[in-house]
């Protein structure tokens, strides 16, 4: 077994399937058999059953998949380790990036910070903050921006503040929102929880929701071409939208939705690490 071996079992289990796997690896079909076979030959086990709805993992081939990932991780965490260990900022550093920051702001973040450190690779990824603080738990990124209120118990920093808010091409009374059309948008969970809540607070029949779309940007663009009004994060609204904004409040207190930076004190130990988060501290994001 050598490294690629572990590689190809990590893989292999993510897609469940031959043909994905050798495309992720850049492998032909029978070069990828053959190497499962040596590996089957020399564990001297059954680790695979081929199937019409692709492989399956026996037993003992979940158990050598685990051994696997852990492999895989401090590998590539070892590597990453050494070449940060040199004077120079540089090497890959791993983001975990809640969608709507990734979205609206990261982009302009990145471009500035590789002005910077051109010699740093970044590898993101994005998702519900939810998904993302697990990636950062088990240390597979290095860094995460995540929204949202949520345990963790490494260090974080507060990045940015904004308010929720309603948006509508045209002005709207708050008291003839329930009759209103509504336009809802697929969102993480605790987002959805500060709107609902938000909503009970101050009315006593459900909204009137005439669409159900999957992204927010899709979810704006309805709201600017006047088909109904959107409750967003003000962080997904520009300033020359033209549209009624109005924030929303409970108990007269603004309802705001938080960023945070979250990552483990001994991750500022790699420079490129270090340099990215005094740069994020040091950066006006509002």
């Amino acid at each position: 077994m050598d490294d690629k071996d572990w590689m190809v079992l990590k893989i292999l289990h993510e897609e469940k399937n031959i043909t994905k796997t050798a495309e992720r690896l850049f492998v032909s079909q029978p070069a990828l058999t053959y190497r499962l076979q040596q590996i089957e030959k020399e564990f001297d086990a059954k680790l695979f059953i081929r199937n019409k709805k692709g492989v399956e993992f026996t037993s003992q081939g979940e158990a050598l998949v685990r051994h696997a990932n852990k492999l895989v991780l401090q590998l590539r965490q070892i590597k990453e380790t050494i070449k940060s260990m040199e004077d120079k900022v540089q090497g890959v550093l791993r983001l975990a990036v809640s969608n709507n920051f990734a979205r609206f702001r990261l982009p302009h973040l990145l471009k500035i910070f590789l002005q910077n450190y051109p010699d740093v690779e970044f590898h993101v990824q994005t998702g519900w903050s939810s998904d993302l603080i697990q990636l950062v738990t088990k240390e597979e990124v290095h860094i995460g921006i995540v929204r949202g209120d949520f345990n963790w118990i490494g260090e974080r920093y507060l990045l940015m503040e904004e308010s929720v808010c309603i948006a509508s091409k045209d002005e709207l009374s708050l008291d003839k929102l329930p009759s209103l059309p509504r336009i809802n948008y697929k969102t993480d969970p605790h987002l959805k929880y500060t709107i609902d809540n938000w909503w009970q607070s101050r009315y006593s029949e459900p909204p009137l929701i005439t669409m159900e779309v999957d992204r927010i940007e899709t979810c704006r663009e309805m709201v600017l071409n006047g088909l109904g009004y959107g409750i967003f994060p003000s962080i997904s609204l520009g300033e020359n939208d033209n549209l009624w904004i109005h924030p929303i409040q409970i108990n007269n207190q603004p309802v705001v939705r938080k960023t945070w930076l979250i990552y483990w004190k001994d991750t500022l130990q790699m420079k490129n690490a270090s340099a990215f988060v005094e740069f994020l501290k040091n950066l006006k994001t509002h």
